[in-house]
């Protein structure tokens, strides 16, 4: 989230403070209201430089490109509030932020799947215990440039075909003969990535990826790359497609339903759909800013997920969520 949405969110939440604190009055009450806002006034701030004081320190979160919008602008709401607390929000994937997470280099993992069976047992074998919360669910989107006329819907047998390890398919007419003679030029993460994994999963299977395609862990190179590229196709997660609309394309996906949209997952019906994840340490709970920070990621969520582009959990999901990390947290 850049800084004019975090400004915004900031104010937001201040007008709604002042305007539950001034309803109910009337014009006979005018001078009595105004004492008891210039009081409440002088009250906050006292708090709000009592807890910008009481919380310091680093907070050190990397993985997956995909949560990162997420916990970015939570970062970025949360050190406006307090300020003396540095955040690092890192983007080396969620198998990267996994590397660093389970040798407890970090606190916070993000992450676009579930721990692997091997990573749980990396976090073990260092006696890093965590806990595992879902924040949001994420449409991965199968994206080409807009000067792409044709590939306006794809059949999950189409990407099998186009995307597994042993795929010949160079040429948008090898996919379906109604395509033109054009090159396919491919886009996607790389192998550290949970979004990589979870295609793979739904799309390729056992057989796995092909490897001759241009990835990479920032979704904002792939953007760059299938945009500029009338035979392009890429995959990543909603939210850069959602940033990114005047110069791509979403290509619907028919997994046996007809065609459908990424936006079909607000409705609870998409074919690549998945959940989202926090993973925070045991050994960092119990710090001041960690526990706030977390505690004030479950209170933005409801407001930043669709703002980043991301589906929200059902209240089920969150209550699940945030019951855990209370327990987690006592």
């Amino acid at each position: 989230m850049n800084s004019s949405k975090s400004k915004f969110w900031f104010i937001l939440l201040t007008m709604a403070l002042i305007i539950t604190a001034c309803g109910g009055s009337d014009a006979s009450e005018t001078t009595n209201d105004t004492v008891a806002n210039e009081s409440a006034a002088a009250n906050t701030t006292v708090a709000s430089e009592t807890a910008t004081k009481s919380l310091s320190g680093e907070i050190l979160i990397d993985g997956s490109s995909t949560v990162f919008p997420i916990t970015q602008a939570v970062a970025e709401e949360f050190t406006i509030l307090y300020p003396e607390v540095n955040i690092s929000v890192g983007v080396s994937g969620t198998g990267g932020g996994f590397k660093k997470f389970c040798p407890g280099e970090i606190m916070i993992a993000d992450a676009s799947r579930a721990i692997k069976d091997s990573e749980a047992e990396l976090c073990k074998e260092n006696g890093v215990n965590y806990l595992e919360v879902q924040v949001g669910i994420d449409a991965l989107s199968v994206v080409v440039s807009t000067s792409n006329t044709w590939a306006t819907c794809l059949t999950v047998d189409e990407l099998t075909l186009i995307w597994t390890a042993d795929s010949s398919v160079t040429n948008w007419n090898q996919v379906r003969d109604s395509f033109p003679d054009a090159a396919l030029d491919l886009y996607g993460p790389g192998t550290d990535s949970g979004t990589f994994d979870f295609f793979n999963e739904e799309v390729t299977g056992e057989a796995g990826s092909r490897s001759d395609y241009t990835a990479s862990e920032d979704d904002n190179v792939l953007v760059n790359g299938v945009s500029g590229s009338e035979g392009g196709l890429g995959y990543f997660g909603l939210a850069y497609y959602e940033e990114n609309k005047d110069k791509l394309n979403a290509v619907q996906v028919d997994a046996g339903d007809g065609c459908q949209s990424p936006e079909a997952a607000f409705e609870g019906n998409y074919f690549l759909a998945r959940p989202l994840f926090i993973y925070i340490a045991e050994s960092a709970k119990d710090l001041p800013e960690v526990k706030a920070f977390v505690d004030f990621y479950f209170e933005a969520i409801d407001a930043i997920v669709p703002a980043v582009g991301y589906v929200p959990m059902l209240e089920e999901q969150k209550s699940e969520s945030l019951n855990a990390w209370l327990e987690f947290s006592k």
